[in-house]
């Protein structure tokens, strides 16, 4: 094979490689999920695309027109809007699943019960009202706590282990959700989803 074809195709597949996700919104521009560029893709191939937003868009070479001899391509936006059912998997409101980096994420990395900062590795997820108590797997029932405070508060809620909570749990709603979901999310994306974000989350303050 031609040396510059082979060294074409090691490039095309090095920026694919390092392409950021793609946020997309329903036609209304409600924002719905993160898809990869193989996705956004296929949405502009079947003209699923109903408009775009943002100040970043990437291309994306395929193969040869046999016919022609033209290298086809299509460009993508950083946001778009998708047409008909793709988008009505799941409302806006709907509770986005629970786990840990999200939770942590959510409780800026602090502990409720001490308020200390700690990384990721020494924080922990604790129901407020144990399982043990019927307490529930649920957002409005889990704090970060490091693991020093969740060992001392135990099996007991707050209030029988003596420890005041320093801040109260919440439900993310589906624009912070994706934000806490990303760690590569573009200047446009965050600039969209943070006016989608309620005043009272936790993502508006300041680490």
């Amino acid at each position: 094979m031609d040396q510059v074809f082979i060294e074409n195709l090691i490039a095309s597949a090095r920026q694919r490689t390092a392409l950021p996700l793609v946020l997309t919104l329903d036609t209304h521009g409600v924002p719905h999920r993160w898809i990869t560029w193989q996705h956004a893709c296929y949405y502009y191939a079947k003209d699923q695309v109903a408009w775009s937003l943002g100040e970043n868009a990437f291309t994306v070479y395929g193969g040869l027109n046999r016919m022609t001899g033209e290298r086809s391509e299509i460009t993508a936006s950083s946001i778009i809007a998708v047409k008909g059912k793709a988008m009505a998997i799941k409302s806006f409101n709907h509770v986005p699943p629970l786990n840990n980096r999200e939770l942590f994420h959510r409780d800026r990395q602090i502990c409720a019960y001490c308020a200390d900062l700690f990384s990721s590795a020494k924080l922990t997820r604790d129901h407020i009202k144990p399982f043990s108590k019927g307490g529930k797997d649920t957002w409005m029932n889990v704090v970060t706590a490091c693991r020093a405070c969740n060992e001392r508060k135990s099996d007991r809620t707050p209030e029988g282990a003596g420890m005041e909570l320093v801040y109260l749990p919440y439900v993310p709603n589906r624009a912070e959700y994706l934000i806490l979901t990303n760690r590569r999310i573009l200047a446009d994306q965050m600039e969209f989803l943070a006016q989608h974000v309620p005043a009272q989350s936790r993502l508006h303050q300041k680490a």
